[in-house]
């Protein structure tokens, strides 16, 4: 392997060292290199008390069994302590993350009788819509108090979103083109924080808790 030596290199900081891997070798190559390095060269810098090391993998990407067996590699010291596996690619699910949550937009008042919010993207409302009030946007609305007026999400026609609030006592909800007026049991004055969302082209209504089972991409974004 005429290149192997440049597969892995190795710089040191102030907070450590930082194993910089080449991500166009092939991973047996670059595990193989890696490998030899910490056995069997670089003893001056890798030997001594606890080292901090950041391991930096470029455009390559890692499963979490990949990961794994690199930090088993580096353990084979005892000193060698891995801070950090750092990569420059985006995961499908961070890419989402991303996108839904740079659409949302903040409103942070009640929403009185007579105003009218529309937002494009989703919308976090940090108080109550009051009765004769309307908000509406593009994606899902979620409101930190309660909802007692009119909500309409996915107004252009996304059925994905969503209606949540801590407390659902709505005047109308809509979610795409779905109209619901609440029946008599949504007037339950327990204060609990529940959603609305299509299923099978009718209105459905859920515990916050369950939204992972229903609504995944969502889910993670208010986890995090």
């Amino acid at each position: 392997m005429s290149n192997r030596k440049n597969n892995v290199i190795i710089k040191g900081t102030k907070e450590g060292l930082v194993f910089h891997l080449d991500d166009t070798c092939s991973l047996d190559d670059l595990f193989e290199e890696l490998r030899d390095k910490v056995e069997n060269s670089h003893q001056r810098i890798l030997t001594g008390p606890v080292v901090r090391i950041t391991v930096k993998l470029g455009r390559r990407y890692l499963t979490a069994e990949q990961e794994q067996e690199l930090t088993e590699i580096l353990r084979t010291r005892g000193n060698l302590i891995v801070q950090a596996i750092e990569s420059e690619v985006i995961t499908k699910e961070d890419a989402l993350h991303d996108k839904l949550s740079s659409q949302i937009r903040i409103y942070p008042k009640t929403v009185r009788s007579g105003q009218i919010i529309s937002q494009q993207g989703d919308l976090l409302l940090l108080g109550d819509v009051n009765p004769g009030a309307l908000i509406s946007c593009t994606g899902s609305i979620f409101v930190l108090g309660s909802l007692m007026g009119t909500a309409h999400a996915g107004c252009e026609g996304n059925t994905e979103s969503i209606i949540a609030a801590y407390q659902l006592l709505p005047n109308q909800l809509r979610i795409a083109g779905v109209i619901s007026r609440p029946p008599e049991e949504w007037e339950d004055k327990t204060m609990r924080m529940e959603f609305a969302y299509l299923h099978n082209g009718r209105m459905a209504i859920e515990k916050m808790t369950h939204i992972h089972k229903i609504r995944p991409e969502l889910g993670e974004i208010l986890m995090r």
